[in-house]
């Protein structure tokens, strides 16, 4: 499935910002109307923690959408890498709409970078192999396509979207169409032309998604040994896709057995947001 990009994402970041400030402004700040409407301020935002920074677009939204006479000038772009406690973009502009903005734009940064951060540290984890990082659904209700752009950002790469850009036959999904074979002629006939994935068990259940013309063929919970197999009986008649009991200490390993992709819920779950500081000069 092909890469998020920017380009794909304008309208959903209009609206991913319009709900972040509806759900933290409301009716109004009342705290900023403390400071008088004619005052302008500038501002510094810097990172406490190493981190691959990502989030950009959402926090020049957020700035535009409250006050278009703010100016965000950035010393970092998507995917640029950060040493703590470097600054990465100034702000200048009405001082209410900047102390209002703080909030939802450092949420967006945070959350996306820690999402880039932690995608690169696994990318670096496999380099020198052919293997690609996929990511999963296990993202935060409301922000998967932002997530899953972050994920381009830090070097992995985005599985399927939804539920609705990509057929992932599993085993309820098996069980009831009566067998591989069925569920995937099924897939081909709802909707020909989208990718079909199969989740295999064993190395007869890859056999049997081979034969019935699966184009990606994940192997769920399948030792290093099984993978290997997998890989070699598959002779690139199909993608391979490891799922299951990857951590850091197994990635590599899992990597350099051949399969095309491995993927990942850590990506986007579980990260930690990097710790970001904006300093207010009136």
């Amino acid at each position: 499935m092909p890469n998020l990009t920017l380009a794909d994402l304008t309208t959903e970041i209009e609206a991913n910002v319009r709900r972040a400030l509806a759900e933290d402004i409301g009716s109004g700040d009342i705290t900023a109307q403390l400071i008088p409407a004619e005052r302008l301020a500038s501002a510094t935002i810097i990172t406490r923690d190493n981190a691959v920074i990502c989030g950009t677009a959402w926090v020049d939204t957020v700035f535009r959408q409250l006050d278009p006479r703010v100016a965000v000038h950035w010393n970092v772009q998507d995917g640029q890498r950060a040493e703590a406690n470097q600054p990465l973009f100034h702000l200048e502009g009405p001082a209410r709409a900047l102390l209002s903005g703080e909030r939802a734009a450092l949420n967006f940064l945070q959350t996306l970078s820690a999402v880039a951060t932690r995608c690169q540290h696994y990318a670096d984890l496999v380099q020198g192999t052919n293997v690609k990082l996929l990511d999963t659904r296990k993202t935060l209700p409301g922000l998967r396509l932002a997530q899953k752009y972050a994920v381009t950002q830090g070097g992995c790469h985005n599985h399927r979207i939804g539920l609705y850009d990509a057929f992932l036959i599993k085993e309820n999904h098996i069980a009831a169409c009566g067998g591989i074979a069925q569920a995937v002629a099924a897939a081909h006939k709802i909707a020909p032309g989208k990718p079909v994935e199969v989740e295999v068990e064993s190395l007869e259940e890859l056999q049997q998604a081979l034969a019935a013309g699966a184009d990606i063929i994940m192997l769920d919970e399948l030792n290093l040994d099984e993978m290997r197999q997998a890989v070699a009986i598959t002779q690139g008649r199909a993608k391979l896709e490891a799922s299951g009991g990857v951590n850091e200490t197994t990635l590599r390993s899992i990597a350099e057995t051949g399969v095309d992709y491995i993927s990942i819920g850590t990506l986007t779950k579980d990260v930690k947001a990097v710790d970001l500081s904006m300093r207010l000069s009136l």
